[in-house]
């Protein structure tokens, strides 16, 4: 008899626990985005390394999976978690053991984000994705990300997971209403690390 691992037990479990809780969740308030949001570098992103008067140490560097960087003269440098200027100011503290008053400046160039921020599209998407946090993003902004759901999907059953205070919490939102009716109401704010599941229609 084939076992089922317990990976696969607490998805299913997850999986039930959002459906039923799909008719019974409460709307989803339209929170205030967060205040002067930074973005902070993860794993994947590309960042742009300039030192000021050294531009053979100057180079595009990727975050490696482990949420590292190396470039001349700098090894093994954590970089995930931490906004651009931070990354930046410790840069010039590896550099300047060997170079006088380095200054340095960090641009990301190709953007991922650590996982606790990235906003998550799963179900009937039609382009389910993780996808980068952005200031001020909306529902609508990931709908047209994700291009909209498919022919199957029960948008007015969708639900946004969120961690409130450390608690995990589900609300409802009404995707048909906005992509279909223009319903701008249903328009809500998302915010960093929330989880859009968009379940298939009965049929």
């Amino acid at each position: 008899m084939n076992r089922v691992g317990p990976q696969i037990l607490g998805l299913l479990s997850l999986c039930s626990i959002v459906l039923s809780g799909c008719e019974t969740a409460p709307l989803a308030p339209n929170v205030e985005p967060p205040t002067e949001y930074t973005y902070i570098i993860g794993p994947g992103d590309t960042i742009e390394m300039f030192v000021w008067g050294n531009p053979e140490v100057s180079r595009s560097i990727p975050v490696r999976p482990d949420g590292k960087i190396s470039a001349p003269l700098v090894e093994e440098l954590p970089a995930s978690g931490k906004t651009p200027f931070q990354l930046a100011r410790d840069i010039e503290r590896e550099l300047s053991k060997f170079i006088r008053n380095p200054l340095v400046s960090v641009i990301v160039s190709g953007f991922v984000g650590p996982y606790s921020e990235q906003v998550r599209v799963v179900g009937q998407a039609t382009k389910p994705q993780a996808i980068p946090y952005k200031e001020n993003m909306s529902l609508l902004d990931l709908m047209i990300v994700v291009g909209g759901v498919t022919e199957y999907a029960a948008g007015n059953r969708s639900t946004i997971v969120r961690t409130v205070n450390g608690v995990q919490q589900q609300f409802r939102v009404r995707v048909d209403d906005l992509l279909e009716d223009g319903d701008i109401s249903a328009n809500v704010n998302v915010l960093p690390g929330d989880i859009l599941i968009v379940p298939e229609a009965y049929f």
